[in-house]
């Protein structure tokens, strides 16, 4: 793991699936970074469609690698074979088909650093299916713990950046959902505050059908995730979910 205090390496964590559409915006995003030790590990689920193809050309970019999964197994296991390559001491996150605004990783390490912050994450916006801007920013808060994650994830993925030496080993529950939130939830039981950086350095693109998109599908993982994962008590499940609920209705957003 690379320990260089003034220009770290940053490893960047990417699971494809069927993505040849998004996946070189989400490339490019990464190749326009103003900061520009990074490596990005792209792990592909055994995808049915053109994407290693596309990814392909990219890699004359040696930062950029490609792993090929024997089987297809989820964004968990996915995410979890690039951390188990990854060379830096922060990890960051970025789906195939999201995308980074050209300062994020540069900013977003500045305000780790000079905050100490082992575990960081920034509001985002939000773009349609053909990448065209909604309007719509998600803000964030300024930091959360274990309490307030379990009544709301606030936490998006793909603005998600760790330090490996502060926090140790980080890995992914290979479940098929969630997986992204149990490991906010594991870190902050541990102890940890997530901390929120105000500026929208990303895009997350909104495509329809997703899991993320299916509010009853989401309701029921919240559930499975207070009792199968987080193991709480029936009342502490039901007092969370109350207000998952509640606050599921509201959101950190501005226009």
């Amino acid at each position: 793991m690379q320990n260089d205090d003034a220009m770290p390496l940053i490893s960047i964590i990417t699971p494809s699936y069927n993505s040849e559409t998004y996946i070189p915006h989400a490339i490019r995003s990464v190749q326009a970074q103003t900061y520009t030790n990074w490596e990005m590990i792209i792990t592909d689920d055994c995808s049915t469609d053109g994407t290693v193809a596309t990814v392909q050309p990219f890699l004359k970019d040696e930062r950029i690698k490609l792993i090929e999964l024997a089987e297809n197994s989820g964004p968990g296991v996915a995410r979890n074979t690039s951390i188990e390559q990854a060379g830096g001491r922060y990890l960051a996150f970025l789906d195939a088909d999201d995308q980074w605004l050209p300062e994020k990783l540069e900013k977003q390490l500045r305000f780790m650093q000079e905050g100490r912050i082992a575990f960081s994450f920034t509001s985002y916006m939000k773009i349609k299916k053909d990448g065209t801007d909604t309007g719509t920013i998600v803000s964030v808060p300024e930091k959360v713990d274990y309490g307030q994650l379990l009544k709301q994830n606030v936490i998006g993925c793909l603005t998600v950046m760790l330090d490996r030496e502060k926090l140790g080993e980080v890995k992914m529950n290979p479940m098929r959902t969630r997986q992204d939130f149990a490991l906010w939830l594991s870190l902050c039981r541990q102890g940890w505050s997530a901390h929120g950086f105000q500026e929208a350095l990303a895009k997350y693109r909104v495509v329809e059908h997703s899991i993320s998109s299916n509010k009853i599908t989401m309701a029921k993982n919240n559930w499975r995730m207070y009792r199968d994962i987080e193991q709480l008590s029936l009342p502490r499940s039901l007092w969370y979910f109350l207000h998952y609920v509640i606050l599921s209705s509201k959101k950190y957003m501005t226009k």
